[in-house]
């Protein structure tokens, strides 16, 4: 049978917004999912559709197995430190196309970044049971394990995605307020906003990766650190705040690719003290969840 026959062209169709939902999952990127279903298209055209049962099933399956190598290859990638240099130039920040825009809005940026912390295969794992209720004998020849091996990945990626808080509840909603409100004057370039919720001797300490030529990398001081967060406000109209090392702490990632984290020391109802993770290497090893 030919993939451009119509009743085909209609069935997949069908299908299209949910693969399109689990590839963005999977991927975090509109476009990057956009070509996974592609593919799956493509590679239609190579089966009798006829002898699939279930085509809404095999398709789940094709598109999960072109995000799973997808995945893969990014994480057998390096990352290229030059991609890191213009926080104030942020790609990703432009406007998209309607469609593009209702998928990225139909989950928060903040658990894809979280998301892509994990493994690959605890990825599919989570994202196929945890958010689509796919069964795990399922998933299991996916990710090439047993049914059981597969709820185990689901499970460890669900205590890494909710993570555990440093400080108690209501400590934690306290420092959330302080932090939010300076992301939100930073945001809108509100110099009065920022210097409202930081301490007079707050120290601002960043990796050589997150300056601009020629800055300092500790700075001391409210006007000082104030001054130099309204200079890179584009860096704070993509940041999410999420747990870094269980405590607060807010994430930028152009693209869905997290290119830095904020780490806040929060005394009462001012920061005392952040710091701007860049470095890749230290990146890989932060403790990213999502705020309880």
């Amino acid at each position: 049978m030919q993939v451009a026959d119509d009743g085909l062209a209609a069935r997949f169709e069908a299908e299209r917004g949910r693969l399109r939902a689990v590839a963005y999952r999977m991927l975090g990127e509109p476009t990057a999912a956009e070509d996974a279903v592609q593919e799956a298209w493509l590679r239609l055209s190579r089966v009798d559709a006829d002898e699939v049962d279930n085509l809404g099933g095999w398709l789940r399956t094709v598109v999960t197995r072109i995000c799973l190598d997808v995945l893969r290859a990014r994480r057998s990638r390096p990352e290229d430190p030059t991609e890191t240099g213009q926080l104030d130039e942020v790609p990703g920040a432009a406007a998209e196309p309607a469609d593009t825009a209702a998928l990225a809005d139909s989950v928060s940026r903040a658990l894809l970044i979280v998301l892509d912390t994990l493994e690959p295969a605890e990825r599919v794992a989570f994202v196929l049971h945890d958010m689509f209720a796919v069964p795990f004998d399922q998933i299991a020849p996916i990710v090439s394990r047993s049914p059981v091996a597969t709820k185990k990945l689901a499970s460890r990626a669900r205590q890494k995605v909710r993570g555990t808080p440093a400080v108690p509840a209501d400590e934690l909603a306290r420092q959330r307020r302080v932090v939010a409100a300076f992301l939100a004057a930073a945001r809108s370039g509100d110099l009065g906003g920022i210097l409202a919720v930081l301490a007079p001797d707050v120290v601002r300490r960043s990796d050589p990766a997150a300056l601009p030529p020629g800055a300092a990398a500790v700075v001391r001081g409210a006007q000082q650190v104030a001054r130099g967060t309204v200079a890179l406000a584009g860096r704070s109209r993509l940041a999410e705040l999420v747990l870094v090392n269980g405590r607060i702490g807010a994430v930028v990632a152009p693209g869905g690719r997290l290119r830095f984290a904020l780490a806040f020391r929060v005394d009462g109802d001012v920061i005392t003290e952040y710091e701007v993770i860049a470095d890749p290497e230290r990146l890989a090893h932060l403790d990213l969840a999502l705020l309880p």
